[in-house]
């Protein structure tokens, strides 16, 4: 799963938000700590990655960083609006500048014609600033898919810096 691609760009990362000061928590639900799993798979890495969250199931993303279960019940767990209150939750409960969160439909089964497989929500809080969210539906198999969105994450990351 972690690509020799997928850890050279979280290297490339980690070197960016160090440069800058700023520390990094996730809020992972359909990725389950790949986010974290690919920064802190290079050496050095503490000085960045302040801490995720895994938040699977509903009562997690509830529990672990304060999602409303009526946010949920009313827009469903992948949706955008379920991303920015995952991101603003991680950053309300750590020390980082910036929260990264992933929801979505990682497949191969669980998906509908709304919302189907491949499709990924990714929200983004930063402190001072506004709450992002996107939607990408990615291809693949399952592990192209949480690949993809691990990537992604990436991506939104490195455009705040």
């Amino acid at each position: 799963m972690l690509s020799p691609a997928l850890l050279d760009d979280a290297a490339s990362l980690l070197d960016a938000c160090r440069a800058q000061g700023v520390m990094l928590a996730t809020a992972e639900s359909c990725t389950g700590g790949l986010i974290v799993a690919a920064l802190t798979a290079i050496a050095g890495s503490s000085d960045v990655v302040e801490r995720g969250f895994i938040t699977y199931s509903n009562e997690s993303k509830t529990e672990l960083v304060g999602v409303p279960a009526e946010l949920i019940a009313c827009h469903g767990a992948v949706s955008e609006e379920v991303a920015r209150a995952m991101a603003e939750g991680a950053l309300a409960r750590s020390r980082a500048a910036i929260a990264v969160s992933v929801t979505g439909v990682a497949g191969p089964g669980g998906g509908s014609a709304e919302k189907p497989v491949g499709l990924i929500c990714f929200g983004l809080a930063q402190r001072g600033r506004e709450i992002a969210s996107e939607s990408w539906t990615f291809s693949g198999d399952r592990t192209a898919i949480r690949a993809a969105a691990v990537a992604h994450a990436f991506a939104m990351i490195r455009a705040r810096l």
